[in-house]
């Protein structure tokens, strides 16, 4: 899969929401081209949460198949389902947010007319992300969870036993591992502890980042209970 390009001009890291007079941005056959034009007809997303979602998605599709979806504080849901148009053996996604973005449902809608294989298989769950029941074959992600948030979303993959899959964001520095801050930036060191926590609790562990003019905040981490 080639990595799509924004046009020229086109900032992809833009904040403002994709409406449809962007729809023309979008003309192309390509998946992502397709999710560009269900987005702008829903216009209630903001251009970098596109972008974002499907570097994400794509990467997480290349080590990870099929699973129930989890997306934990997963505000529109858009990174869930674009996992499930990627690889469609994933039987159902649950999206978990304590503030479900109002305009979560017109954005579903717009995916659904889409692609009906969609209706049905999302649910979208008002909710402290504890109160999921999580299960070692569920695939758990969450772009960016601010702070320590993405901390929890690993610590419930870690007892549930499930593959994971974040991209960390707002990092709280004050909890970096003090012995690193003479090597690297606090966040940098922040993101490698959790590496190694996630080893400590025998998980296998890749990193990857997203392209940077997305977001600076492009680290993807993405584990798995280590096979015997």
């Amino acid at each position: 899969m080639t990595l799509a390009l924004a046009p020229s001009g086109f900032s992809r890291a833009s904040p403002n929401r994709l409406t449809r007079h962007d729809l023309g941005r979008f003309e192309g056959r390509s998946l992502l081209d397709a999710i560009g034009r269900a987005v702008c007809e829903a216009g209630c997303l903001p251009r970098k949460e596109l972008f974002e979602a499907w570097e994400m998605a794509r990467r997480v599709r290349r080590r990870f198949r099929g699973g129930r979806i989890v997306d934990l504080a997963g505000g529109h849901g858009l990174l869930a389902q674009t996992l499930l148009l990627l690889d469609d053996s994933s039987p159902s996604a649950v999206v978990v947010d304590p503030s479900l973005p109002p305009s979560a449902p017109r954005l579903h809608e717009s995916l659904t007319a889409a692609w009906p294989r969609l209706h049905d298989r999302v649910a979208f769950v008002s909710a402290d992300l504890e109160t999921v029941a999580l299960a070692p074959d569920d695939l758990i992600v969450s772009c960016h969870a601010c702070g320590e948030l993405t901390d929890r979303v690993l610590e419930l993959a870690v007892r549930a036993r499930a593959p994971v899959a974040v991209l960390p964001c707002c990092h709280e520095v004050r909890h970096a591992p003090a012995t690193l801050d003479a090597w690297m930036d606090p966040a940098l060191a922040l993101d490698v502890e959790r590496v190694h926590r996630l080893q400590r609790a025998e998980y296998d562990v890749w990193t990857q980042v997203i392209p940077p003019d997305i977001t600076p905040k492009n680290r993807l981490l993405l584990a798995r209970p280590a096979r015997d």
